[in-house]
């Protein structure tokens, strides 16, 4: 298994939100000292009192069916919509990729497309896993919002993802009026590794000519070495921790030269990736996640890059929850934040939650 190295990194202040909706200053390389959201607190105890094995303590067709199971367990209410499409698409690799189009009820044959790729460390995580977010994004915009099915590791190491990643947006693009969707507002978006693998998108896309209206990228993974202060600080007790981690990458990645690739990496790969004219970006991070840093510090490359970046730091969350929007607060009100950057970048009326008029 890969082991992690440490690095030093010059910090500079970085201009962010806050979730309470104030603008913070905040330097890359140190991490938040506000106190837990309670209604995060509450998730923690819960899951210590369940005392169930970790992750890193399974095999991954164990740790993917633990994922499958608790999955719904806080996410929100399904969204209804217009209709929902299972299909497979074929690659210019030949290979095919299971698919799931989301139609909102209320749609024309140019809409708006958001290619959505989910989290869990390149490992876990499939379709049904975020079913409830990508309805959320489909009905709240309205757009229309493709889900991909890429191949998990082990079995598919790197960069088997990244590959899959863009091939599908690569097809998406090209197939975009087939979808109902209008090829010139298209945006990517995902959580966690999917906001790496769509981090990865962004800069394919531009070195393709593929105009992208968004990136969204939800506390992604931008660092090949985990040794910022947040990782250093929040290692354990907060649902994302170091052995964890440390466990995806090895199901994931084939050698210790991977973690300088930018597909895997793109903050620190060597040699570093030009993020000259990529897509604009909503990056959100949490103050209690390992990765809070490297978000930021992304967001900071970003903008020293030229791009426009909109970073959201919500202090008292955690790695994961933007999917605890049934039980958390403040995860609702990342999904309106998410909504309303989408919906300006494609030119929607967006913000619309389920069940909300």
């Amino acid at each position: 298994m890969p082991t992690a190295k440490l690095r030093q990194r010059a910090t500079s202040p970085l201009t962010a939100s806050g979730a309470a909706g104030a603008v913070i200053h905040w330097p890359a390389g140190t991490c938040t000292k506000m106190a837990l959201d309670p209604q995060i607190q509450d998730i923690l105890e819960s899951v210590r009192r369940a005392a169930r094995p970790a992750f890193w303590q399974m095999t991954p067709d164990a740790a993917r069916h633990a994922y499958r199971r608790a999955a719904p367990v806080l996410e929100i209410a399904p969204a209804s919509l217009g209709r929902i499409d299972d299909f497979s698409i074929r690659t210019r690799t030949g290979s095919s990729l299971a698919v799931r189009l989301y139609v909102p009820a209320h749609t024309s044959n140019h809409d708006a497309l958001v290619v959505y790729f989910h989290g869990g460390g390149f490992t876990v995580g499939d379709l049904d896993t975020h079913d409830r977010v990508c309805r959320m994004l489909a009905a709240g915009t309205p757009c229309r919002v493709l889900a991909v099915d890429y191949r998990l590791a082990p079995e598919h190491r790197f960069p088997a993802a990244a590959d899959d990643a863009w091939e599908a947006l690569f097809w998406a693009h090209g197939n975009a009026r087939r979808l109902g969707a209008d090829p010139h507002r298209i945006a990517v978006a995902g959580d966690s590794a999917g906001g790496t693998l769509a981090a990865v998108c962004a800069i394919r896309a531009r070195d393709a000519g593929l105009a992208l209206r968004l990136q969204v990228l939800i506390y992604p993974g931008t660092a090949g070495y985990q040794d910022s202060a947040s990782h250093q600080r929040l290692a354990e007790g907060y649902l994302l921790d170091a052995p964890t981690i440390q466990w995806f990458f090895g199901q994931y990645l084939r050698d210790e030269h991977d973690r300088r690739d930018w597909r895997f990496a793109p903050l620190d790969a060597e040699p570093a990736p030009d993020l000259g004219d990529v897509a604009p970006a909503c990056i959100l991070v949490a103050g209690y996640d390992p990765l809070h840093d490297e978000g930021v510090a992304y967001a900071e490359r970003l903008r020293a890059a030229g791009v426009r970046v909109e970073l959201r730091d919500y202090e008292g969350m955690v790695h994961g929850f933007f999917n605890f929007g049934g039980a958390v607060e403040v995860a609702r009100t990342a999904h309106r934040d998410v909504l309303k950057a989408l919906a300006a970048a494609l030119g929607l009326p967006g913000e619309r939650l389920n069940g909300e008029p």
